[in-house]
């Protein structure tokens, strides 16, 4: 009988360990932080190339109606998503903003989500943007403004192969003012287009 209950023992000892390697395995391979870098592009069209320093725009509205409030962005930056999801303060980046009453430059000061959703599909681009897997999804970025405002930057990017329910471009908040119309880029126009690249 301690024979046997020995063998169980040593059994239940062995088994154990080897789902606990099997589990931090998996962490290891699939619960690894992302790191990733965005940017507001420039595209230029003839040779489908992406560089840096586009420029994005966004529209508030007064309850349901046209405000006439509209913001302009550029920018880029990087971030660490934790594999945990949530937050993160490991964030660098910002850029410029522009209002009909001021303009002035944001920094980044921390991660608030991301949601990774797909690898694009390789369709032939140029990118001179940076190193990494081109990627599709949804940043949300905590802001500080020069004029002393706060704000959140959502960065969204529907590149090819993305799923739908992404918007392509950017939305935010500066103050309480809520720049949530994005509006859809323009076949030929250079505005309104983001990437990520997750390294």
């Amino acid at each position: 009988m301690k024979g046997q209950l020995r063998w169980l023992a040593g059994a239940a000892v062995v088994t154990l360990a080897v789902v606990s390697a099997l589990t931090i395995g998996s962490r290891l391979v699939y619960g690894q932080a992302d790191h990733v870098g965005w940017a507001i592009i420039s595209i230029n069209f003839p040779t489908t190339t992406f560089s840096p320093g586009g420029e994005a725009f966004a529209s508030a509205i007064s309850g349901s109606a046209p405000s006439g409030l509209k913001i302009k962005f550029t920018g880029s930056g990087t971030f660490v998503a934790p594999a945990s999801g949530g937050g993160s303060g490991a964030v660098d980046g910002g850029g410029t903003w522009t209002t009909s009453g001021g303009s002035g430059t944001y920094e980044v000061t921390a991660l608030v989500s991301w949601e990774r959703a797909n690898d694009q599909a390789n369709v032939g681009f140029v990118d001179n943007i940076d190193e990494g897997t081109r990627t599709n999804g949804t940043a949300v970025l905590k802001l500080a403004f020069s004029d002393g405002s706060s704000g959140v930057l959502t960065v969204g990017c529907h590149g090819p192969g993305a799923p739908p329910g992404i918007f392509e471009g950017i939305a935010t908040t500066k103050g309480y003012k809520t720049y949530y119309n994005v509006p859809a880029p323009v076949s030929g126009v250079d505005a309104g287009r983001t990437i990520f690249h997750v390294r």
